[in-house]
């Protein structure tokens, strides 16, 4: 499996992004977006099972990021509305047999996209 994160950039606080990550290679259950900013540990950021389209997020971003839940089995997004400077990282998608929060249940891992929110 091969995963490109892209859509990654220069926002202001307030404004929105929409990332994307196309999957090439064997089928995967589920789709899961982390961040890691400088000199922090990687932190879950949301899931989506494709079996159900269900969808898991963590509690920061709850309401202000979205998976858009589009029948396109090889790309993922991530919507992300009313950036804050804090949601600064490198984005990651990853894909996993299962949906989990963890990042070590997932197999495979795209190369990152920046996003930077200034204030």
């Amino acid at each position: 499996v091969q995963l490109q994160a892209s859509g990654g950039g220069l926002v202001q606080a307030g404004g929105s992004l929409r990332l994307s990550c196309a999957a090439s290679g064997r089928t995967y259950t589920a789709m899961g977006w982390f961040r890691q900013a400088p000199g922090k540990e990687r932190e879950f950021v949301a899931a989506i099972n494709w079996s159900g389209f269900s969808t898991s997020y963590a509690g920061t971003m709850k309401g202000r990021f979205t998976i858009p839940k589009i029948n396109a089995k090889n790309t993922v997004y991530l919507q992300m509305d009313s950036l804050k400077p804090e949601d600064t990282a490198v984005y990651y998608c990853a894909s996993s047999s299962r949906m989990s929060r963890v990042p070590s249940d997932y197999d495979y891992w795209g190369q990152g996209t920046l996003v930077t929110v200034s204030s």
